[in-house]
């Protein structure tokens, strides 16, 4: 057998066998680890001398390792592993042994692994001796680390690893697995915890002649161990005197093996200082430690302080030392933020604080955003403390005040671009993301300032835009772009706390002391050269300030001109002149509304583009209809006179309606260019009309419709737009794009687009529509008769039955697929919704006159079909809702409750008070009866909640005769009792929020 197994794992892993024969080896292998006494084939397998293989001495020794992890061996096996590993050890790992010698470190892995399984399994139950075991191994205080270099090592490798399998918190644990390692723990402590703490020692004291790589191994375990053993046993005499040595060590570089001895060192004293302890213990510790000093020395060292601007300077003992500052000052700070805390204690604390936010903000200022970024955690804690201390006395005591400055200027500092970096350099992109990223973190910080000390916060970033904006004065092409970056950047994120109170400016006075520093900068920047500026990011940034804060310019109109002027520049800088400012700008960018259609370059590169900086077709053609809104936005503004908007508006709509009666004949016989440039054209003129009004039908407030005559000039636009709808009916591009335009259209058109609309309708709704498309021209519809009412019954009224027919072909159609149901589901809830518009808005006689009656029972059967439907909640409630609104409609006036004249019901719709008790109350047991209902289900709720307002509407139209029916009809049929049916009818009479919690306990109870 063992055999067998070595030549199938070399079959395995061959990668000239044949493919067939490698996946029969595979799934053998498979066999063997299930297989539950294959272990021991396998165990023979990597003990055995002469040795094999080493890639078959791994796959064994996995196999054994997997038994041992997941098979459930009883002890007796278990000790036979034990037996034997250990015994293959003592063999292998022989006093004297160097590592070239051993194992290889990949086999050394999966052995401790295995190891670590036995000692969960069998320390507590007989291998007591386990640590001894292997620490005899290393040998005695004399020979421990050197010359027994590769048994110490195998030793520490195992302390690691069982500190892994019973102490690391980053791993998710199963409730049996933590009460397994807290006993675990809990014995470790009791037996051995002292004597490895002393193996520790001695390998430690030894470091100047032992191999340093074993000396760094030992740091990181005792920088592991130091969190869930005794404290004493690492904070002593002569571990620490070892501990200063190795982290003190000058005139060394990081990689060098003295370099990774002392960054492990410098790694144990930050481990040790974040060990759990009580709030005096915390800070006793780090007194006794000494941090303060070690931070001072390592600080002041050549590699951190002369060499710090050179490239010889050492970023991984800085980004070393940078994570003991962090750990030590998160561990200061939450000393002082809790409570309670004697005075003794705080007035340490504060001490200590004092000493280490000068180091604090050293590394936060350095130029490695790395080392930045190592203690963002703990500055950021220590502003919250600063918040919750103003929070509660009002403001920050002398001792912290003064903080608070040099921390608002480090970080100003380092939002700055650094000297090496550059803007906009294609090799550079995974860089400046990086710093972006940093930036979003730095503006969190700066907003906790704010928090503390606003007036600060504004006096900071005013006098920092204020002096660059001054400089820029003088100085211009002499000043930095990365000084005029970093003042556009924070003005740019200042007005998040100038418009936090409601806006720039109420009742034109600036709304706070913010608003009117930003109000100051704004007047700087606009009245400055600064958009002259020969630098994209200057101008990128100025363009996106003016955007932000544009209510500046409602203020202050006088310098509008001179910011268009520049923003045309920005995008077009031959034709700036003077005159008129929308007729300046429209012919200055004339020629960039020209549509040049370019069908997109198949790339595999496509996918990995970055948004930002895509330059390809598509990307141009979206930065093209920026500017056909911007032409509407300007040519519609109230200044402009009512023949220059006419002009405007025509001198756009001209040319794309000509270009697209020229496209339409080459697009008809399969041109995709052609096709690919009306798309374009009707996108252009559906924006163009979303820039030139903001008013849509039914509005009553905001900006009043625009004026007829140029509503006129968008008819031509729309009647073009339907000659390419009709022309190319099998086109999905084209009718989306129609539909864009027709959305965008109704606000320029007004009542002119009832006239057109069958059209629409036949064009949007053609045989080759998908459901999607459906669902989305159904959401126009809604909007146009809530915009129109009355004033579209007629049409409607000629147009429902057709439209019906094809949104219930659409509903008739297999799905195919996830995205398929998606779709359908979305055509159910607006087809739904689009019948609640019609009855919500005073048009429900249109479902009933001659010329749609025939499509009535359809409807009603697609509703009671949808009320029944348990897998789709949100369109069964939306269905009970077209009911209940049916019958408010309907169903005549209400019948006061109780009924004291024998009022009789009088519905609108002849029959209509038998067809709703009849039809309408069976479909509100209809759901709840579907044995998938789930009436715990939130959504499922809801449904119920709505078929409780059916009952109740139904109970408002036709009061007695409804309670006979239920009583001596529906409720019998179900099945229930006569006191129960006397409960359900008075909890119906009764309150109508009542008997809404009284029908889900209802249909709970009986559903059980």
């Amino acid at each position: 057998m063992e055999a067998q197994v070595e030549s199938v794992i070399q079959i395995a892993v061959d990668p000239a066998a044949d493919q067939n024969l490698k996946s029969q080896a595979f799934n053998f292998l498979s066999q063997v680890r299930e297989d539950p006494s294959a272990w021991r084939v396998c165990l023979s397998l990597f003990v055995r001398s002469p040795q094999p293989a080493e890639v078959v001495r791994h796959v064994a020794l996995e196999i054994v390792n997997n038994a041992v992890q997941t098979q459930h061996l009883d002890a007796q096996d278990l000790n036979h592993i034990k037996d034997n590993l250990t015994s293959y050890i003592r063999q292998i790992y022989v006093p004297g042994s160097a590592q070239g010698d051993v194992d290889p470190p990949h086999i050394q892995n999966k052995l401790t692994q295995t190891i670590t399984y036995l000692f969960t399994a069998l320390y507590a139950s007989g291998w007591d001796t386990f640590f001894d075991d292997f620490r005899g191994l290393a040998g005695d205080a004399t020979t421990i680390g050197s010359p027994n270099v590769a048994s110490t090592m195998l030793y520490l490798r195992i302390l690691g690893s069982v500190h892994d399998e019973i102490a690391d918190i980053m791993i998710s644990r199963s409730a049996e697995e933590k009460k397994r390692n807290g006993d675990l723990k809990d014995l470790v402590r009791a037996r051995d915890a002292h004597k490895i703490a002393l193996s520790w020692q001695e390998i430690l004291a030894k470091w100047r002649q032992t191999d340093l790589s074993v000396i760094e191994m030992c740091l990181k375990t005792v920088s592991r161990w130091v969190s869930w053993i005794d404290i004493s046993l690492v904070v002593n005499e002569s571990m620490l005197n070892v501990l200063f040595q190795l982290a003190g060590q000058q005139g060394i570089s990081s990689g060098s093996a003295e370099g990774n001895v002392r960054d492990a060192a410098i790694d144990t004293f930050t481990e040790t200082v974040g060990k759990k302890m009580k709030a005096p213990d915390k800070i006793e510790l780090i007194f006794f430690l000494n941090v303060s000093t070690v931070v001072g020395q390592l600080v002041s060292s050549p590699s951190l302080s002369e060499l710090r601007s050179t490239s010889n300077y050492d970023t991984d003992l800085a980004e070393t030392v940078a994570k003991l500052v962090n750990n030590t000052v998160f561990d200061i700070v939450k000393v002082l933020d809790s409570e309670p805390i004697d005075d003794q204690t705080r007035s340490r604390a504060e001490d200590l604080l004092q000493n280490f936010v000068p180091y604090l903000l050293r590394f936060f200022s350095d130029e490695y955003d790395e080392i930045c970024s190592t203690v963002i955690s703990s500055l950021a804690d220590l502003l919250t403390l600063f918040r919750k201390i103003v929070k509660s006395k009002g403001g920050l005591p002398p001792q912290y005040s003064g903080m608070l400055q040099p921390i608002m200027d480090a970080i100003v500092a380092k939002m700055k671009y650094d000297e090496t970096s550059s803007w906009g350099q294609e090799d550079e992109q995974t860089d400046e993301a990086e710093f972006q990223e940093l930036r979003k973190r730095l503006h969190v910080l700066q907003q906790a300032v704010a928090a503390v000390d606003e007036i600060l916060y504004i006096n900071t970033l005013s006098r920092i835009v204020g002096d660059t904006f001054s400089k820029f004065g003088t100085e211009h092409s002499d000043l930095n772009w990365r000084d005029l970056d970093l003042a556009m950047h924070e003005m740019f994120l200042f007005g998040e706390l100038a418009v936090k109170n409601g806006g720039l400016y109420q009742k034109s006075i600036p709304s706070s002391v913010a608003s009117e520093r930003l109000i100051e900068m704004m007047s700087k920047m606009v009245e400055s050269d600064l958009a002259c500026y020969p630098h994209p990011s200057i101008q990128l940034q100025y363009m996106e300030i003016c955007v932000r804060y544009c209510p500046f310019f409602e203020q202050h109109p006088q310098t509008i001109p001179r910011v268009l002027e520049n923003f045309v520049r920005f995008v077009h800088s031959e034709h700036i002149k003077l005159g008129n400012v929308s007729q300046t700008d429209i012919q200055a960018i004339g020629d960039l509304l020209v549509i040049r259609a370019e069908l997109p370059e198949d790339s595999a590169d496509d996918d990995m583009s970055s948004e930002e900086n895509d330059q390809s077709a598509d990307a141009l053609f979206n930065n093209q209809l920026f500017l056909f809104e911007a032409i509407g936005c300007l040519s519609s503004t109230s200044s402009v006179p009512l023949e220059n908007k006419v002009i405007y508006t025509q001198s756009v709509v001209g040319p794309l309606c000509s270009d697209l009666q020229q496209s339409l004949e080459a697009a008809k016989a399969g041109d995709e260019r052609a096709v690919l440039q009306i798309h374009h054209i009707i996108m252009a003129l559906g924006t163009l009309a979303r820039g030139s009004s903001d008013w849509m039908p039914g509005a009553t407030s905001g900006t009043p419709p625009p004026p007829n005559e140029v509503s006129e000039q968008f008819v031509a636009a729309a009647e073009a737009v339907l000659q390419a709808l009709e022309s190319l009916p099998s086109s999905i591009n084209i009718r989306t794009a129609a539909r864009f335009a027709f959305s965008r259209l109704m606000g320029v058109l007004g009542s002119r687009v009832l006239q057109q609309l069958p059209r629409w309708i036949d064009g949007l709704l053609s045989q080759s529509s998908t459901k999607d498309e459906m669902a989305a021209f159904l959401r126009l519809l809604d909007q146009i008769v809530f915009g129109f009412k009355g004033g579209i019954f007629v049409i409607l009224d000629s147009l429902l039955t057709p439209l019906l027919r094809r949104v219930f072909s659409g509903l008739a159609e297999p799905t195919t697929g996830t995205d398929d149901e998606i779709q359908l589901a979305e055509l159910r809830r607006e087809y739904l919704n689009f019948l609640l518009v019609i009855l919500n808005n005073d048009l429900g006689s249109v479902l009933v006159s001659s010329p749609n009656q025939s499509t009535f029972e359809t409807i009603i059967s697609t509703i009671e079909h949808f009320a029944r439907d348990a897998s789709d909640y949100p369109t069964a409630r939306l269905a009970a809702s077209v009911l209940v609104r049916m019958s408010a409609v309907w169903g005549g006036p209400d019948i006061p409750n109780p009924s004291t004249n024998s009022q009789s019901p009088s519905p609108s719709l002849p029959g209509f008070d038998q067809f709703i008790i009849t039809r309408f109350s069976p479909i509100c047991w209809a759901l709840p009866s579907n044995p998938s209902f789930n009436a715990k289900d939130m959504q499922a709720r809801q449904v119920l909640s709505e078929v409780a307002s059916l009952q109740q509407m139904i109970l408002l139209k036709t009061e007695q005769e409804y309670l006979t029916w239920l009583r001596d009809k529906e409720l019998r049929e179900m099945g229930l009792q006569g006191q129960v049916i006397d409960e359900y009818l008075r909890a119906l009479t009764g309150d109508a929020k009542a008997f809404k919690q009284f029908f889900l306990q209802f249909v709970s109870r009986n559903a059980q």
